[in-house]
């Protein structure tokens, strides 16, 4: 038996232009576009489609340009493949979001309006600090932990076997890139980022996201959607709003969560958004499970021919 699996992109992923192709084939993508920039008061279709790229990658603009485009990319697979079912979700960071939109616990326009919020709240904590994140390839979790304590940073995102990221005060970072390239790791890169994602950095978010959140109505996803902070599915309502606060300051556990949704036999993952990002991490933790992806028209007809080749 076939059991699918819905993984929504997190920020990092955008790129000027995503959704252009999308929007100017298909009606409903349109429709989408049109309806996300009513929701929020400004043309966030033109940031997608024109940028310019400083203002896509702004925080408060990425993050619901992100989700926008996986919603859309969803609506469409479903557009083209009618019967098409899921049967669980996942997202990486600000993906969480959409993946919970998608199960039905939150409504598109409230997670739009959620996601925007909870990016002008992670720039705030970026501008008030001084922070920094970087790639560590080749160490494993229990030594790139050691690498953090002996610095005083800490794991942001525990994306797949052999590549974790590291979050924390700029001048740490710079030292733990250091420390954990004579503790063997074969790359430790500096990122190119706002500040100190996933860490305590970004504490001063978090009761902003508890406020917004309180004024969100939350309900019990149809389908399991999986948490960041404990790599499990979502609980109660309350559950889930709390996790989501947790998760500004928490490490991703995205590993823990696809080798989750691995034991509970799910065996068909399909990424929505831009970029290919968590494709490239599910050939790292199991390369024998078959993995799509839809971005735009190529990816589109190339998974619905997958799932359906009459379509």
């Amino acid at each position: 038996m076939t059991k699918t699996a819905l993984l929504f992109a997190g920020q990092g992923a955008q790129g000027v232009g995503m959704g252009r192709d999308l929007a100017e084939t298909y009606p409903i993508a349109r429709t989408l576009f049109d309806q996300a920039n009513g929701v929020l008061g400004c043309d966030l279709a033109v940031i997608c489609f024109s940028g310019p790229e400083a203002a896509l990658t702004r925080t408060e603009n990425a993050q619901p340009a992100i989700y926008l485009i996986s919603w859309v990319a969803l609506a469409l697979l479903q557009h083209r493949v009618p019967a098409f079912s899921f049967q669980a979700a996942a997202g990486l960071s600000l993906g969480e979001f959409t993946a919970l939109a998608a199960a039905g616990a939150l409504s598109f326009e409230d997670g739009l309006q959620i996601v925007r919020q909870r990016g002008r709240f992670m720039h705030e904590a970026c501008e008030a600090t001084q922070g920094g994140m970087a790639a560590i390839i080749g160490l494993d979790e229990s030594s790139t932990r050691e690498v953090c304590l002996a610095t005083g940073v800490t794991l942001a995102n525990l994306n797949c076997p052999g590549q974790i990221v590291i979050s924390g005060a700029a001048d740490r970072i710079s030292a733990a890139v250091e420390l954990a390239k004579t503790r063997g790791a074969r790359k430790a890169i500096p990122l190119t980022v706002a500040g100190a994602y996933h860490s305590p950095l970004m504490a001063s978010a978090q009761p902003k996201l508890a406020t917004a959140l309180a004024g969100v109505p939350l309900l019990q996803p149809c389908v399991p959607v999986i948490a960041n902070v404990t790599g499990k599915p979502h609980g109660t309502p309350a559950e889930i709003a709390h996790l989501l606060i947790d998760q500004v300051t928490s490490p991703v556990r995205w590993e823990d969560s696809i080798r989750h949704l691995l034991a509970d036999g799910f065996n068909r993952f399909i990424e929505l958004g831009p970029g290919t990002a968590l494709s490239g991490f599910m050939k790292r933790i199991d390369k024998s499970v078959p993995v799509f992806n839809v971005a735009d028209i190529p990816s589109l007809e190339a998974t619905v021919f997958a799932l359906h080749p009459s379509s």
